[in-house]
């Protein structure tokens, strides 16, 4: 995924799976989502399939700098990319990269 490329639905699905791995590879990172969403580690894969997960794992994400930095950084995407997937998602088709 390139600087200021548009995401499909499927890159932006791609990329949100990608910062759940993220987000539950350090129990820190997962212990804070948890605690910001209720949702604990027998439920996390139920919750996952739920509509509206990923694209809300995306936007806690995009509202915490230093989450959205590390993850970015961690993926190797520019941090925009995040905020064009979340809207990827939310609209289920492609994003022009000057959204």
């Amino acid at each position: 995924m390139r600087k200021g490329q548009p995401l499909s639905a499927d890159d932006a699905q791609a990329l949100a799976i990608n910062a759940l791995a993220f987000i539950a590879a350090e129990a820190d990172r997962f212990g804070r989502f948890a605690a910001f969403t209720g949702i604990g580690p027998a439920d996390i894969r139920r919750a996952a399939r739920e509509p509206g997960f990923l694209s809300g794992l995306l936007d806690y994400i995009a509202n915490d700098e230093a989450l959205l930095m590390a993850f970015a950084a961690d993926a190797g995407v520019d941090p925009a990319a995040i905020a064009r997937a979340l809207a990827a998602l939310r609209a289920g088709r492609r994003v022009p990269a000057g959204n």
